[in-house]
């Protein structure tokens, strides 16, 4: 079993910058596939930024988020720079099992999630 806990979410103005924090459970965090969604209410859970055989970005973030992850402390980032507030919604962790590349930013690709952490983005 994994456990997923976020941390760092918050509110800042547009240009901003936050550092989310995933703190995962279990043996075999470094095997998982690794990824950041982001959900707004009435939408569907949109994938961010993945880390499975490399590194994956939604274009709406591409050069602004950055996803990295420490193996050895068991834990996920995600660097949020230049906010805007279209980026506002509740964050979650993923993880899982490597699955088809195709998957890496769809929420079908993970199995475990965190409980999220919302980021709020004011103009």
């Amino acid at each position: 079993q994994v456990q997923l806990v976020e941390s760092g979410g918050g509110s800042v103005e547009t240009g901003g910058f936050l550092r989310l924090s995933c703190a995962a459970s279990g043996p075999t965090f470094e095997t998982f596939s690794m990824g950041w969604f982001r959900q707004v209410p009435g939408k569907d859970r949109e994938g961010v930024a993945a880390f499975s055989s490399r590194e994956y970005y939604v274009d709406a973030v591409k050069g602004r988020f950055t996803i990295s992850r420490d193996n050895a402390n068991n834990t996920l980032y995600l660097q949020m720079n230049s906010l805007k507030p279209e980026d506002t919604a509740m964050y979650y962790c993923a993880a899982g099992p490597p699955a088809n590349y195709k998957l890496a930013l769809h929420p079908q690709g993970y199995k475990y999630w965190g409980q999220g952490t919302q980021v709020t983005v004011s103009s």
